[in-house]
């Protein structure tokens, strides 16, 4: 197995006073030709939107857009009719498919913190859904929480709301956990291919922090690759085999959220 790490610091980051985000990936006025995707995964933005502000009324097709809400609440407006305000532990997948239009604002008098990310379907052209989910943090404690899975895996229902992880239509599974300082917890690769891709980030709950990460404070290993540490708003990506296993232990003094992502 091995570990590339993506700083927090070196990911792409703008500040529009409304909008505070960071870009793992290549996006908006942000390019890097070494962070343009991984496998499936196009897109990890980490904003907070200031309230009673958003993103207005814009249009996307072929890509499946998901917002994992951290704190605060997000206000979901669609062209398929949708309306829905989202809070802590919600988790929302769009299937763009061959085109919505949406917008995601601020709800409340508070900033809303949350993670949109984008994937690449496996197949283009498919009609446009909407699918929501909600994993409290007990749910998370110490354990992963299996928030995301392709839609034809064992168990995953394609309903608008329901329990289990949210469908997708790529082949990414996405597990997130709240991990306790002394705590530790593993994951093995699922077998689906040989080659194995991951993406381990951890989410910067202590606040903004546009510099060296701080905060809680996990360490990676698996097979001979690591150890490596992380930090909020730290990420590392992962090459491993099937069945490898994974390693994550909170070696800080602050419970870790972290999201971890098992794809082609």
């Amino acid at each position: 197995m091995k570990f590339v790490p993506r700083r927090s610091n070196e990911r792409g980051h703008a500040d529009h006073g409304w909008l505070k985000t960071f870009h793992t990936f290549s996006f908006a006025s942000y390019y890097d030709p070494e962070h343009d995707h991984f496998g499936c995964l196009r897109v990890i933005n980490e904003d907070r939107v200031a309230p009673h502000t958003g993103f207005g009324t814009h249009a996307h097709r072929e890509f499946e857009i998901f917002s994992y809400i951290v704190s605060g609440e997000l206000e979901h407006r669609d062209s398929m009719g949708n309306v829905e305000v989202m809070k802590r532990g919600d988790l929302q997948m769009t299937s763009a498919g061959t085109g919505i239009r949406h917008s995601e604002h601020s709800h409340g008098d508070k900033q809303v913190h949350f993670l949109q990310i984008w994937s690449i379907p496996s197949t283009r052209g498919l009609s446009p859904q909407y699918f929501t989910r909600h994993f409290s943090d007990e749910e998370k404690k110490d354990q992963w929480a299996h928030v995301v899975a392709p839609a034809d895996a064992p168990g995953v229902v394609e309903k608008r709301e329901a329990s289990g992880p949210a469908p997708v239509h790529s082949p990414l599974n996405l597990f997130a956990t709240l991990l306790s300082p002394g705590k530790s917890l593993a994951h093995a690769f699922s077998s689906s291919t040989a080659q194995r891709k991951g993406y381990i980030h951890v989410v910067q709950t202590s606040g903004y922090n546009p510099a060296e990460a701080g905060g809680a404070h996990i360490r990676v290993t698996g097979g001979e690759g690591g150890p490596i540490e992380l930090r909020e708003g730290d990420g590392a990506y992962i090459m491993a085999v099937t069945g490898e296993e994974l390693k994550v232990e909170n070696v800080g003094e602050q419970v870790a959220e972290v999201l971890l992502f098992d794809m082609e």
